[in-house]
């Protein structure tokens, strides 16, 4: 199958990402953080491992400070429930994905408003004055992507949170379509929470995300439980990474998320980003030239994009489209609203949705031209 579904889950996995899950299944799969014996140690021994890895790579002083969650979502959600109170404000763009806007909404029930912020599409100054004039008193957090996982249109996620920062205002940055393929530095950034999918751009299994603290003030516990440390306390530490790592951990999804931040690093962040968006470049040329394909952003310029393009092909629902691409030419993709009504009413799509198409770093230039040939087949 030519695999061109990216932006749910990244398919291959670097062997490197496989035989790191295998082992820690294999060879040390006790509890860690559990036990004093020797299984346990080790074990814990990689976790520590893992954690120090992903703050080198995004440049986190404290490796205490990157707290393992299941995926993205359960980072994002103990962010947003676990800072803003009644009577507060939130920000989110108009790119959102679902992780975030869900929450949102749910708070809204309790007496929390939130204000969505139209985002421009290659207009920087004209989404951070968007940003600006939304702004309101009892703003608390703002909650930005960088980068749509629809269109994949980027952000200006550093200079949104440096301008919410003058008002006092706690930043969190969606990387679930960024990590691995930008560069990310938190040493210098006005970015207070990161959170991240583990299983996308970082090249690690799924049911692995994490959120990178770098502040000095935590949110709320989403829940609450077994931690392996405080253990006569009826109550949460208030330790980190302990305060939101309650219950037993994806031991074997940490060691493979390691690993796999281990292969991006082999192959430079850039280098990555380079490639697919080469392919995203020239597939958006292609279409560009096939009569009754509709396109919805702007020639995908780098630095500007994520390696992301959606597309419609006249006479064809997305969805069937979708499926045929899959059942005829063994080609996948992904159709439909992509868990992002916001971004698609920004666009126009939200009656209909897209066909997307995310490439990885095997992906070759050839599936691209498989791709193009079986859209001019059925048209």
């Amino acid at each position: 199958m030519i695999y061109l579904d990216n932006g749910a889950t990244t398919f291959p996995k670097p062997q490197n990402v496989l035989r790191a899950c295998d082992n820690a299944q294999r060879y040390y799969s006790a509890n860690p953080g559990r036990g004093g014996h020797k299984l346990a140690m080790k074990a814990s021994e990689i976790v520590y491992h893992s954690r120090s890895n992903i703050a080198s790579f995004f440049g986190l002083d404290d490796p205490s400070k990157v707290v393992f969650t299941i995926n993205c979502t359960t980072a994002l959600n103990t962010v947003i429930k676990g800072i803003v109170k009644p009577s507060e404000h939130i920000l989110i763009s108009s790119y959102e994905h679902n992780a975030v806007l869900r929450p949102v909404e749910k708070l809204s029930k309790i007496g929390i408003s939130y204000s969505v912020v139209p985002i421009y599409e290659n207009d920087d100054e004209k989404t951070l004055n968007s940003f600006r004039e939304n702004i309101r008193q009892n703003t608390r957090l703002v909650v930005c992507t960088i980068a749509s996982n629809v269109f994949g249109i980027k952000l200006p996620v550093e200079r949104i949170c440096a301008l919410c920062h003058q008002y006092g205002i706690i930043t969190c940055v969606d990387a679930a379509q960024g990590a691995g393929l930008f560069d990310i530095d938190l040493s210098d950034s006005s970015i207070d929470f990161l959170c991240l999918a583990g299983h996308k751009g970082l090249y690690g299994p799924m049911g692995t995300g994490a959120m990178l603290v770098n502040c000095n003030f935590l949110p709320d516990s989403l829940i609450e439980g077994g931690t392996g440390s405080n253990s006569s306390q009826y109550s949460q530490p208030e330790i980190i990474p302990d305060k939101f790592e309650s219950g037993t951990p994806n031991f074997s999804g940490i060691a493979g998320l390691s690993a796999g931040v281990d292969f991006v690093r082999s192959r430079g962040v850039y280098n990555i980003y380079q490639k697919e968006i080469k392919l995203v470049q020239r597939l958006y040329e292609q279409l560009n030239d096939i009569k009754g394909v509709r396109l919805y952003t702007e020639y995908p310029e780098e630095g500007g994009y994520a390696p992301v393009l959606s597309f419609n092909l006249e006479g064809y629902n997305s969805e069937a489209l979708s499926e045929i691409l899959s059942s005829k030419y063994n080609i996948a993709t992904r159709a439909g609203l992509h868990c992002a009504p916001l971004a698609h009413k920004s666009k126009g799509t939200i009656e209909f949705g897209t066909v997307r198409v995310v490439p990885s770093v095997f992906t070759t230039q050839n599936d691209i031209n498989r791709l193009v040939s079986s859209l001019k087949n059925l048209k």
